[in-house]
């Protein structure tokens, strides 16, 4: 189970983990993007940090919405209304919970997974964050009953497994896609941003 305050230290740590690799996300946008996603995403969760004092009496919704809006108003480019979407996603799931576990945060990860589909407009296969999100949902999925760190850890697992294949695909959506094949061999942003978010979930569990 994890209560507001824990939640609070996850998104502290995941803040962190995204300000460590800021220069290693903008070099894996360079060649695809606009060179600007690990700047975005470390902007948009400074953003973040600054708020989550404020945030210590109120339920996990409350946090994961404003996370969301902050996102939004904050990082540039495609990330921001795609990461903002999935955390508002993940806050209507888990409408009216003060604590979550394991089964409530899959529902939320789902939910999320078809905030972004819809605001994206992409699937699966088109080099996006959602080669690493839905592999780590399904195998999560695919692991339930395990005990909440084993579960985890097949989620960041596939999330691993898909950002390594995001490397053979074509793009087909965002500023990567008119690069058409000579997107080919390059690993993509948003998925990687994403399975680091979530290794910070499997370790506070492992």
């Amino acid at each position: 189970m994890a209560s507001t305050a824990q939640v609070i230290k996850l998104l502290e740590d995941m803040s962190a983990i995204i300000q460590e690799n800021k220069d290693f996300l903008t070099q894996l946008d360079m060649p695809i993007g606009d060179s600007d996603h690990g700047i975005n995403m470390a902007r948009g969760f400074q953003a973040v940090t600054e708020k989550l004092p404020a945030l210590a009496d109120k339920d996990i919704p409350t946090v994961l919405k404003t996370v969301g809006m902050t996102l939004v108003s904050t990082v540039g480019g495609a990330s921001g209304p795609l990461y903002g979407t999935a955390f508002m996603k993940a806050a209507v799931a888990a409408a009216g919970k003060s604590e979550v576990n394991i089964d409530d945060f899959i529902a939320m990860l789902s939910a999320a997974i078809e905030g972004v589909k819809l605001r994206g407009k992409a699937t699966t296969g088109e080099q996006t964050m959602l080669d690493a999100m839905v592999p780590a949902l399904e195998a999560m999925e695919g692991a339930k009953g395990a005990p909440a760190g084993d579960v985890l850890a097949a989620g960041l697992a596939a999330a691993q497994e898909g950002v390594e294949k995001t490397k053979d695909m074509i793009a087909t959506k965002g500023r990567a896609s008119y690069l058409g094949e000579r997107s080919l061999g390059h690993q993509d942003p948003g998925a990687t941003s994403f399975t680091l978010l979530l290794s910070v979930i499997a370790k506070a569990y492992a």
